[in-house]
Formats: structure tokens, sequence, C-alpha cells
């Protein structure tokens, strides 16, 4: 790992590893060495620090306790764990106890200002901000037809975010220019408070119109963005599709992350 990649690991200890915003709909605690999130699409846990601190026993008991907070509200949780965790078996007691990995992605961080170019959108297509219902309908959409599952819950998280954190929260659509316009992907920024960074989320882009180069264009469209609001490090955790334009576009991959997620059983 290079200097530079190690400096921006350690910045995402520093910065990344927390519950992010919290909605009214949400309740937040901490549990030992965990901060937990309760509420919302599913409940979120998550280890501010790399290394646990704790082994054996001690572990198993401390992940027992959150699948049986959950379990008691009937509710699903994501433990998010990074490549460079501790201990190193972390993942092994999380499958003993009944969570299921989800597909492991990137995490690349990048400078704001070199990801900012000039890339237009592809011709045919229009780069918009949108903040309304009716815009996030069209993208959870869009998002269900592009991964076969339902992602309803999609509107409210868009729109209540959009309207809580205008200077934190943009949600950029790419849609055709037609009479009728057709939404063809869409991709979303979450600035972090109190830090330089933001998130980019989203992007997935329906078949018929991949490969125009209409990803590299809602990242530099962001990125525009996120100067102009004096974000200064852009944070993806990026799937292998999106891994290698991020990195051609000058991001560095720093870890991975595995989301582990407990579901209740079915009644």
């Amino acid at each position: 790992m290079t200097d530079l990649n190690k400096a921006l690991l350690a910045a995402y200890d520093e910065h990344l590893r927390g519950l992010g915003p919290v909605r009214d709909d949400e309740t937040r605690d901490a549990d030992g060495p965990l901060l937990r999130k309760s509420g919302g699409f599913r409940g979120f846990v998550t280890s501010p620090a790399a290394d646990l601190g704790l082994r054996g026993a001690e572990l198993d008991d401390l992940i027992a306790r959150q699948r049986d907070f959950f379990a008691a509200r009937g509710e699903s949780v994501e433990w998010k764990t990074r490549g460079h965790d501790l201990p190193a078996d972390l993942p092994e007691r999380l499958t003993a106890a009944g969570f299921v990995a989800e597909d492991p992605e990137t995490v690349l961080i990048g400078l704001a200002a070199e990801l900012a170019t000039q890339t237009p959108a592809p011709e045919g297509i229009t780069l918009r901000r949108v903040t309304a219902r009716t815009d996030m309908r069209r993208i959870a959409a869009l998002q269900t037809e592009v991964w076969g599952e339902d992602w309803s819950w999609l509107v409210g998280d868009l729109t209540d975010n959009a309207a809580a954190d205008p200077e934190g929260f943009l949600v950029v659509v790419a849609e055709t220019d037609t009479p009728t316009p057709e939404v063809v992907s869409a991709a979303w920024l979450t600035r972090t408070p109190g830090t330089e960074f933001a998130g980019l989320w989203g992007g997935s882009t329906l078949a018929a119109w991949r490969g125009r180069g209409i990803y590299r264009s809602l990242v530099a469209h962001r990125a525009r963005w996120a100067v102009e609001h004096g974000i200064r490090y852009l944070q993806v955790d990026a799937s292998p599709d999106s891994t290698p334009i991020l990195r051609r576009l000058g991001m560095h991959a720093v870890t991975t992350t595995t989301p582990y997620v407990w579901t209740p059983p079915a009644s």
C-alpha cells in the first residue's frame, strides 16, 4: 500500500466508520465497541475502530447481543465489516451467529478536485438535480428494474434526506432527451457532517444504456458540486463493475467492505 493509500485509509477510519445521518424514524445507541442504529429500512451496526478489542467468547457474546436486540424488534440488521478489521475471524463468527455475507465491495477514495472534470453526459442524455418525491419514485423504479428486487423503500429515504440537508445531499438523474423523458440512471451524494468527506451512491444504469459514459458523467457532475460546497474527498463502496471505472478516473482502493445481514426467521 502506498503512503497516499495509507493516509486515505487512516482518514477513512477516523471519519467514515460512524452511523451517518439518523432520520426521525431511527434511533441510535452504543453497545461496547459498537454503534447501532435501529428503525428505517433495516438496522445497522458498525465499529468506530478497526479493532473491536474483543476476542473469542467475548466477541461471540457481543455478536449474539446484536442479533437478539434486533430479533426482539423483528427487524433485520446489517453489520458493516471492513477487510482490515480485527479480529480476523470476525466474519466467521458472524456467520456462525446466523449473519449472511452479501457481496463484498471495494472502498475507494478520491480528491473531489481531481474528479471534477468537464465530462459531459452522452448525446441524448440530460443530467438533472431532483428533489421531488415523484422523481424519487422514478429512481426507485429504476433501481427495482436493475436489481430485480423491491427498492420502494428508497423513495422515502431520498426524499427525506433531500429535504433535511439540501446543502449536503444531492440527487441527480440521467434522463433521455425525449418528449417523455425516461430515467436511465441515477446517483446521489451524501456529505458526512463535520468532515471533508462525502459518499457517492447509486449510479445503476439500465442495461440498454450502459457503456456510453453515463456513469462517468454522473461522477464528474457530483464532484463539481462537491468542490463548490467545500467537500475535499469523495468515497465509494464500489461494485466489481464500478471499481475499474473509478480507478481509471483517479480514485484509490484502500480496503474492502462486506455487509453481514441477519434477518428474522419467517413467522
